[in-house]
């Protein structure tokens, strides 16, 4: 293995099991009437608690680094109740911290604008799939000149094999440019993990897809047409957050499709996408936009200059991309 981000791979996977074992701990406290309710409180606990954590041992780490993430504290010290909950949660994991210090660990996270080395962090991807206890990801992705080098994705509840019922759960991705993909446990001490690689299937036909689970997220029926023109004829692999990244990395599907919904002009973050985009690439797998440009992360915090996202194993990403006859 390269020594270049050795450093950076070690603090980024330490970090982010911290942040797993909070959020596994929100997690666990969900009543299911949070749901019927939609009260989005433990999922806002989890979210704050995690990019505290994560935010707090880059800076420890990295002092100079910027870092780019979804939240800021700004609405949380305005509900004291609420920044009570984020705080004794992160003070399961590191005592003594108080609510000012938890909000500017937080805040560390506000960097905001691109350059040219930067951390960017999705604290909790995969919102609903939290809620309803099922997928979600901490993603977290150093970025050096424009390019994703070091990713981290946590996916606490993502099964070490898709097909197997007793598999245990608590995976992490950890990925770095030029030196392969690994699977490690969540839960466990090694940090090397496991080597993943993306499926041999050379046709499409003989593959499955993944897309969001949430049909608001990607245009389902345009995913569905593109399988069929394909010859797809595998149900899709529907789920929360960049799990779907991990999946085709480790070979469970061949394709992730992420495409725009007619009629809107969602622009993609770039924390939803450099983490698990990198995992699939460092496993052999191709990643593009929908019209099969490169995704351009120099204009961070947006992938202004792309559209829609498709993953695959890397055998037959042209031939997917020309089946979506995308206006």
């Amino acid at each position: 293995m390269s020594t270049s981000y050795d450093r950076e791979r070690e603090v980024a996977l330490h970090a982010v099991r911290k942040a797993a074992t909070l959020c596994q701990a929100v997690q666990s406290q969900i009543d299911p009437s949070v749901i019927e309710k939609e009260d989005r409180t433990p999922v806002t606990v989890a979210d704050f608690g995690s990019q505290a954590l994560i935010c707090n041992a880059l800076r420890e780490a990295f002092p100079d680094d910027p870092i780019i993430a979804e939240e800021d504290s700004s609405a949380l010290r305005k509900n004291q109740g609420v920044l009570l909950q984020v705080t004794q949660q992160v003070q399961q994991i590191r005592s003594g911290v108080t609510p000012n210090t938890v909000c500017s660990w937080i805040d560390k996270g506000n960097a905001g604008e691109y350059s040219d080395r930067f951390w960017t962090l999705d604290p909790i991807d995969g919102t609903k799939g939290f809620v309803r206890g099922d997928q979600y990801a901490i993603a977290l992705a150093l970025v050096v000149d424009g390019v994703p080098q070091v990713a981290a994705l946590a996916c606490p509840n993502l099964p070490a094999d898709l097909d197997d019922d007793d598999a245990p759960t608590g995976q992490a991705f950890i990925a770095v440019r030029g030196d392969g993909a690994y699977q490690v446990s969540l839960n466990g001490e090694d940090d090397s993990g496991t080597r993943i690689h993306t499926s041999d299937a050379e046709t499409p036909a003989n593959g499955r897809f993944t897309d969001s689970f949430v049909s608001a997220h990607s245009a389902h029926d345009m995913a569905k047409e593109t399988g069929q023109r394909l010859g797809i004829t595998a149900d899709p692999i529907r789920m929360d957050s960049q799990a779907k990244y991990a999946i085709v990395a480790r070979g469970d599907a061949e394709i992730y499709f992420r495409l725009p919904r007619p009629g809107t002009n969602y622009t993609e973050k770039i924390w939803d996408h450099a983490a698990g985009m990198l995992v699939v690439e460092m496993a052999g797998g191709t990643v593009t936009d929908v019209n099969g440009d490169p995704l351009d992360f120099t204009h961070a915090p947006l992938l202004t200059e792309n559209t829609g996202i498709v993953a695959t194993n890397g055998h037959f990403h042209d031939q997917v991309l020309d089946a979506l006859e995308m206006d």
